[in-house]
């Protein structure tokens, strides 16, 4: 028999259109001459839901969209993730749809707790395995946590991971997949909602390798592919055998419907998409998070700040190739701290790269300001104020445009200034979509380097030149900041992997510069808090999955 893996684009909410989808992946399937059709985890609304779990409304809106699935799909088996309410008790699910009917159904057994996931603020778990035949083969079904146990914790995950325990207890029922197994299963579908951070797969490989070592089982791994909100879900879904080997791989960051050949003991090898070096990983996932976003929110295009640096330089790179030129409104506001070459490389790239272009200097708007402030500002000195005041009157103007033209305006401030507060609120950090949040400064020179591998794209000089806010005469980050190799290495230790400031020392970082990066960090997340959403492309990203107060005298 064919099996086909459905690793489609859906957006979360759209019950008709994710229905309809889902139907069209089912003839695509019978077409391929698949008869058994695997979704990804609550396919019929999309992942996550949030609090639309909440809404009792919502599950009645999700079992007319299955039940449409059911109704309009072709003569194919379909394992669909969806939502469901039953006696008072919500769950994770997968139905399994035959003949315009339900003929078996899973709720989730293990409930994910850690980083991005809250399912236990929505579902209830449940226990029992759900096994179910199809052409003379039988399936058990699991839903992602399912299937992930300490063994398989995924490699750079913060301490606050916590995987779902795949040993059992003496007393306690079988982990999943070998509960399966015990019910008679002779292959495990996964349905999964899997987000993206640096390397997921190798950890995901690892994880269902010693479940298939465990149970002797195949697996079909099935993910989503789209950008929903700061989350990417970069599909990636396989096959593996029973004996561990990858028989199926489909391709990152792309819809596709896989079809596997399996005949009741093995599968037989199929495609195998070649994975992608680090930088081309990440830039992938950095434009289908702001193609998704601008799409799926109904912005007909962005607009950003171009400001002579690699950050704005790199935004723009990406948010060119996400949703093509003549969608983007890039702007030079420069003041008179603002070198020539700044301007000239601004010019030179959106030349290379076509796109509308504005220069509308900042200076006579900077005096005005500063004129009107005199009497409350007689007597001090020139500090931070006035530097401060340059970017919040870009941010003004950019937001200005937005409202005007309905364009939304990409910031460009990187994850090395977030986490050290080197950034304006209402000035650079005014917008509604943060491109490079989770993107270290150091990482972004990787990415801009290989975006320029087949041609230059990015100005080198820009690459080159020493990073500067340009808010007054010969400024550079240096000034403020440790270099940025050291400072990201902190951060990482911190925020990503949540090791103390003792124990960063003791991987041979200065004293100094951990007191001060860590000091930095906390002083800033009350500016966190006001940032736009970002892509988060790290095991930890300032969003979902961080949760410090602001309030906090705590001191390491």
């Amino acid at each position: 028999m064919k099996i086909a893996l459905a690793q489609l684009n859906l957006t979360l909410g759209d019950l008709s259109g994710n229905a309809a989808r889902i139907v069209g992946a089912a003839r695509e399937a019978q077409a391929a001459g698949a008869s058994l059709l695997v979704t990804p985890e609550l396919a019929i609304c999309g992942y996550p839901p949030e609090d639309l779990l909440l809404r009792e409304d919502f599950y009645r809106r999700c079992d007319e969209a299955v039940e449409t699935v059911a109704r309009e799909a072709p003569d194919v088996t379909i394992v669909v993730g969806h939502p469901c309410a039953v006696d008072g008790r919500r769950y994770n699910a997968a139905s399994v749809l035959r003949g315009g009917r339900v003929i078996a159904r899973y709720h989730k057994r293990n409930l994910p707790n850690y980083t991005v996931f809250d399912e236990q603020r929505y579902f209830d778990a449940d226990t029992t395995p759900c096994v179910f035949e199809h052409e003379g083969v039988r399936f058990g079904i699991n839903i992602c946590e399912d299937v992930w146990g300490p063994q398989g914790r995924a490699h750079g995950e913060p301490r606050a991971f916590h995987g779902e325990h795949a040993v059992a207890s003496e007393s306690g029922p079988a982990p999943a997949p070998l509960a399966a197994r015990e019910a008679g299963a002779q292959c495990l579908l996964v349905l999964n909602a899997s987000p993206y951070h640096v390397r997921k797969q190798r950890a995901r490989y690892e994880v269902l390798r010693k479940r298939v070592a465990e149970t002797g089982l195949p697996v079909v791994f099935v993910n989503h592919v789209c950008g929903q909100d700061e989350l990417v879900f970069d599909g990636a879904s396989f096959v593996l055998g029973a004996a561990g080997e990858l028989a199926l791989q489909l391709p990152w960051f792309e819809e596709r419907l896989g079809v596997v050949e399996f005949d009741g003991a093995a599968m037989q090898p199929g495609p195998c998409a070649p994975e992608f070096e680090l930088e081309e990983e990440v830039y992938r996932a950095l434009c289908l998070g702001v193609r998704d976003y601008l799409g799926k929110n109904g912005f007909p295009g962005a607009l950003l700040g171009l400001s002579g640096g690699i950050d704005s330089a790199l935004t723009l790179a990406v948010a060119v190739d996400a949703i093509g030129a003549d969608r983007l409104h890039a702007v030079m506001m420069p003041s008179q701290y603002t070198a020539d070459m700044s301007v000239d490389d601004s010019r030179t790239m959106v030349k290379t790269l076509g796109v509308r272009y504005s220069e509308l200097p900042i200076r006579p708007v900077f005096d005005a300001f500063l004129q009107t402030l005199e009497p409350e500002l007689r007597g001090t000195r020139p500090d931070t104020t006035e530097e401060n005041l340059q970017s919040r009157i870009r941010g003004t103007m950019l937001m200005a445009l937005s409202n005007k033209f309905g364009s939304i305006v990409l910031t460009t401030g990187n994850k090395s200034e977030m986490s050290a507060g080197y950034a304006t609120l209402y000035g650079d950090m005014a917008g509604g979509f943060a491109v490079l949040k989770d993107v270290s400064k150091t990482l972004v020179y990787r990415l801009s380097r290989w975006r320029n591998r087949n041609g230059e794209v990015i100005p080198q000089r820009i690459i080159d030149r020493p990073p500067s806010a340009e808010l007054r005469p010969d400024q550079t980050d240096q000034d403020s900041l440790p270099e940025y190799d050291v400072l990201d290495g902190i951060i990482e230790a911190y925020v990503e992997r949540d090791q103390s400031p003792e124990e960063i020392v003791a991987a041979g970082f200065d004293r100094a510069a951990v007191e001060q990066v860590v000091r930095l960090i906390r002083l800033a997340e009350y500016k966190r808090r006001q940032s736009p959403v970002g892509i988060r492309i790290t095991p930890r990203g300032y969003g979902k999955d961080w949760r410090y107060p602001i309030t906090n005298r705590f001191r390491h």
